[in-house]
């Protein structure tokens, strides 16, 4: 990663922790990033931090979307493409890509995105319904959208888009993804 992206990824991860350690009044705070060519956002309190790519290893039986896992310190973290979690193609991860590790129901996921954008603070008034369509039940996992300047942010709800990740083994702390 170069000096300029980890001045970046260092100076979100010093938001995270502001936002974290005071309350932000009727404001949410969310870390957004780009996938493809397209912007999302997650709730900045779900961030616990931000790494350049690395190599996973991957593990038997899993979706295509299932990078495979790395260790974070002593700590199995399993990636997810989100690209190709959204029903695209799987990304070819460079130097460039990030991970975003992210806590859904008191587990650490890892979210293999093309960059890290902005922190968002906004009004919850702000937050616009996801529009229904046809597929409803494939989009389950958007929150809201925000238009900001522009363009749109979908915000992700992380619970919904990883709702059948279960523990498969409690002894060893192992993960079915469904």
């Amino acid at each position: 990663m170069s000096t300029s992206q980890e001045t970046k990824h260092m100076d979100t991860l010093r938001a995270i922790d502001q936002a974290r350690s005071g309350p932000t009044g009727n404001l949410r705070q969310f870390v957004s990033f780009r996938v493809a060519s397209e912007d999302y956002a997650v709730d900045i309190l779900s961030v616990r931090e931000i790494k350049g790519w690395t190599r996973t290893t991957s593990l038997p039986s899993q979706p295509e979307y299932v990078r495979g896992v790395l260790n974070l310190r002593g700590a199995i973290v399993p990636v997810f493409d989100l690209n190709c979690r959204f029903g695209a193609s799987l990304t070819e991860a460079t130097s460039k890509h990030v991970v975003i590790i992210v806590s859904v129901k008191n587990r650490l996921v890892g979210l293999l995105v093309d960059m890290v954008s902005d922190i968002l603070s906004v009004a919850e008034s702000a937050i616009g319904p996801v529009p229904e369509t046809e597929t409803t039940e494939n989009i389950a996992f958007l929150e809201g959208i925000l238009s900001i300047n522009d363009s749109m942010v979908v915000i992700l709800n992380l619970d919904a888009l990883f709702e059948n990740i279960t523990m498969a083994d409690e002894a060893n702390d192992g993960l079915k993804v469904a």
